[in-house]
């Protein structure tokens, strides 16, 4: 389906990459890529589709999927100049795990050269989780979920959680990616416009403090602020410049209108109690499987046997110095978990440090307490995540917070990843990128 939209004639001189995320393929982005192609036909804008990284190959980690793009990306320069087409300009677009696997990518494509003779324009993700996705915990919960919930979803899951080592570095890959001084963020830096989209309710795979690289997340109870719209998109992409403002006074709910509310939210925890014990099984069993499988490939892939010449993507990290049963149940374990946010005071306790001990953990604690907003408090964030909001932040974002009414499952609505009724306010969101966003 998404072969119907990729291509291009040899006039067009813009090549924009489409990733996919976790557990996806290549048709999770037919909609992305027919909302691009509705607005630029083939003679001005080469769509490629990536496709090594499809099915269980996203759980070979962010590292081995930013290669294969990488990889990708030169081989279809390479055999569109070999057609007498001459690319000018690039674009690369993320969605969920695919926006983090596009960011390895540039980081290559920049150490390798290749982005030194394009012209890079824009980068965007849709519901990537750019801090990973580790519920915002504290004390047993935090090790519960956050550690042993990591390690379900093999190399992909441990650097998702954070829990990883990244090389020589002694920081998780998140941190790595983050760092100022790496190819990863300076590759990002050339592009002209980098711009997110990310869900306020609803995503069960990535919450908005992570996809909106915030440290307070003001959505999570929408009855206590006024939300504010951006014109022409009523209803599903709110205003970026004031999404929401506090509202003076909290009305009760009328018996009426609680009732109504937990009326239909029955069916959800009917389906939780029944089914979710099933698909925890289900999603076990695959889990422990797909370990096995990845370990393999990730093997292979190092030993130079997995189709790619290893070494020569594995360069100076630093610019400065030398399948739908197992989503749903880890999605649903996942949202189960409430976030929670920093204690007043160094006595609350703060379990989510990377070393409790060091003094610029203690720090930079204390001074995220001091500058928690009184109506929207600071979630309880890992310091690697509080440091990467603060890096990402300076690079300079477009972002455009989205409110899906009509689906549950908003993490695959917002890019209509499959005709689903419910998703059709997807559809919105994909006309704002085409139309108002994109930079051709």
């Amino acid at each position: 389906m998404a072969d119907a939209y990729s291509g291009g004639t040899i006039e067009a001189d813009h090549l924009c990459v489409l990733v996919h995320g976790l557990w996806g393929n290549p048709n999770h982005m037919a909609n992305v890529a027919k909302a691009l192609r509705d607005q630029y036909p083939k003679d001005k804008v080469h769509i490629l589709v990536a496709k090594r990284n499809s099915g269980s190959f996203t759980y070979d980690g962010i590292e081995l999927g930013g290669e294969r793009v990488c990889l990708e990306i030169e081989e279809e320069l390479e055999l569109i100049k070999s057609k007498g087409g001459n690319i000018k300009k690039l674009s690369i677009v993320g969605y969920s795990l695919g926006g983090l696997v596009a960011r390895y990518a540039i980081g290559l494509l920049s150490a390798r050269g290749v982005l030194d003779a394009l012209e890079c324009k824009n980068f965007t993700a849709f519901a990537s989780p750019f801090l990973g996705v580790r519920t915002p915990l504290r004390g047993w919960s935090n090790q519960i979920w956050n550690v042993l919930g990591a390690r379900t979803l093999c190399m992909s899951g441990r650097q998702l959680f954070g829990i990883d080592k990244f090389r020589d570095t002694g920081k998780p890959l998140l941190a790595v990616l983050a760092d100022p001084n790496s190819i990863f963020m300076s590759g990002l830096a050339k592009f002209e416009r980098r711009t997110l989209y990310c869900n306020i309710i609803n995503d069960l795979s990535a919450v908005y403090y992570t996809t909106g690289i915030s440290k307070m997340d003001p959505f999570t109870d929408l009855s206590s602020v006024k939300v504010n719209f951006l014109k022409g998109y009523q209803d599903v992409i709110l205003d970026p410049s004031n999404p929401v403002s506090p509202k003076t006074a909290k009305e009760p709910e009328s018996l009426s209108a609680a009732a109504r509310r937990w009326t239909q939210r029955m069916p959800f925890i009917l389906w939780l109690t029944i089914f979710i014990p099933v698909g925890l099984v289900a999603f076990f069993i695959n889990a422990g499987v797909q370990t096995i499988r990845s370990s393999r490939r990730v093997k292979l892939h190092e030993k130079g046997l997995a189709g790619i010449k290893v070494e020569g993507y594995r360069v100076n990290l630093w610019i400065k110095e030398i399948r739908e049963a197992v989503e749903d149940a880890y999605e649903n374990l996942n949202s189960s978990q409430n976030q929670q946010y920093l204690g007043l005071s160094e006595d609350d306790g703060d379990d989510n440090a990377d070393d409790s001990d060091s003094a610029a953990t203690r720090g930079l604690l204390a001074l995220e307490r001091k500058q928690s907003h009184p109506h929207f408090p600071t979630l309880a964030l890992a310091p690697y995540q509080f440091n990467a909001i603060q890096a990402l932040d300076k690079l300079g974002w477009r972002k455009y917070p989205v409110w899906i009414h009509k689906a549950r499952h908003s993490h695959a609505a917002i890019i209509v990843r499959m005709e689903r009724k419910g998703f059709e306010e997807g559809w919105v969101v994909l006309k704002h990128w085409a139309q108002d966003e994109f930079l051709a």
